[in-house]
């Protein structure tokens, strides 16, 4: 069977990676034909290495961010067509982010091009079930259409690692883009909550809620919450590495309910203990307390007992980095996501 994988995508994204690589490992041939230009002339670069390439595919799937490429995609090949949108633009910019007003032209156009360009695919795919239930309900699309593919995680980058703490405090560790789902604001509360306890917050990443959440947790004089910035992965994993607890996310918002985030499958993958919010999306994979310690939403009262339950009962602690760890080399490492995606493309390619 021969894929080509098509787009505007960085194959080092994590979901790009995974679904390459499992693919990989299910002896499909990928034949990757992607550009990552960001001006307008993506457009016809893009076209012009197909023309050039003139691959030969028994499906094509358009690779994350995609809504863009898929109209390209549609005009040029006549192959079965399986599109992993991942996320919705309008949901990400307007209704999370809210960069723009819900009236805006630029809301009519997201909202637009997710529509069309799952229309314009034989087949869609997503992460969760209530992901696809938000898709078809909000953009009026056939139920039919989707299927569901969980994210999985890269167990080259993201895997159990013995290293030695340098210190003595109970380490809780954040990362992601600071955008609004991921709720950044409750860890600095919960931290304030904390403040006398032998516990080290570290956050990486940067983003729109970055700076308030370091001004929040200054004018709070808070002095064991780091803000580390934007790391390389070997910085991150020796970080996860030496965490004792991980964070998810914790906002209230409809997009951190019907999503599992990256970082949820990373620390599964290393056999960390993570919490994170009570979501729709979770309860199609975890229960609480076996892989995965759950708390309310918006709640930094909640989270600071969660991360006290952890701390102060070390066997808990190990249960559930372990069953979240069993979890994801039963069902979510690329191989294994992998041969899901093969049943796709081998029903869509008839």
């Amino acid at each position: 069977m021969k894929v080509l994988y098509f787009g505007f995508y960085n194959p080092e994204y994590p979901r790009n990676h995974v679904l390459i690589d499992g693919l990989r490992q299910n002896g499909v041939e990928i034949i990757e034909c992607n550009e990552w230009d960001v001006s307008m002339w993506r457009y016809p670069k893009l076209v012009w290495k197909y023309l050039k390439m003139r691959p030969k595919h028994d499906a094509m799937i358009v690779g994350f961010p995609g809504q863009e490429a898929m109209f390209l995609a549609k005009f040029l090949t006549r192959k079965p067509i399986i599109f992993d949108i991942f996320t919705s633009h309008f949901m990400g910019y307007i209704l999370d982010r809210k960069y723009f007003s819900s009236q805006s032209f630029r809301a009519k156009y997201y909202r637009f091009l997710d529509r069309w360009s799952c229309k314009l695919a034989d087949v869609v795919i997503l992460d969760t079930q209530a992901h696809i239930n938000f898709f078809v309900r909000e953009f009026g699309l056939d139920h039919k259409k989707f299927k569901r593919i969980w994210l999985g995680a890269n167990p080259d980058l993201h895997r159990p690692r013995e290293v030695l703490k340098n210190n003595d405090l109970f380490s809780v560790l954040f990362w992601g883009n600071f955008i609004p789902l991921q709720g950044a604001e409750v860890i600095v509360k919960t931290a304030e909550i904390l403040r006398n306890e032998p516990i080290i917050f570290n956050l990486i990443g940067r983003g729109q809620t970055q700076e308030p959440n370091k001004n929040l947790a200054r004018d709070l004089g808070l002095t064991k919450v780091n803000f580390l910035g934007h790391l390389p992965d070997q910085a991150l994993i020796e970080y996860i590495s030496k965490s004792d607890v991980c964070l998810g996310v914790f906002s209230s918002g409809q997009k951190a309910d019907i999503t599992i985030q990256n970082k949820i499958f990373e620390s599964m993958a290393s056999k960390k203990p993570i919490i994170t919010v009570k979501t729709t999306a979770l309860r199609e994979l975890l229960n609480d307390g076996q892989g995965v310690l759950l708390c309310e939403k918006n709640n930094p009262e909640d989270l600071a007992a969660k991360i006290l339950m952890l701390k102060n009962n070390p066997e808990l602690k190990n249960k559930i980095a372990e069953e979240g760890y069993k979890l994801f080399l039963e069902k979510l490492t690329p191989k294994k996501i992998g041969q899901d995606l093969v049943k796709i493309v081998a029903e869509f390619k008839k």
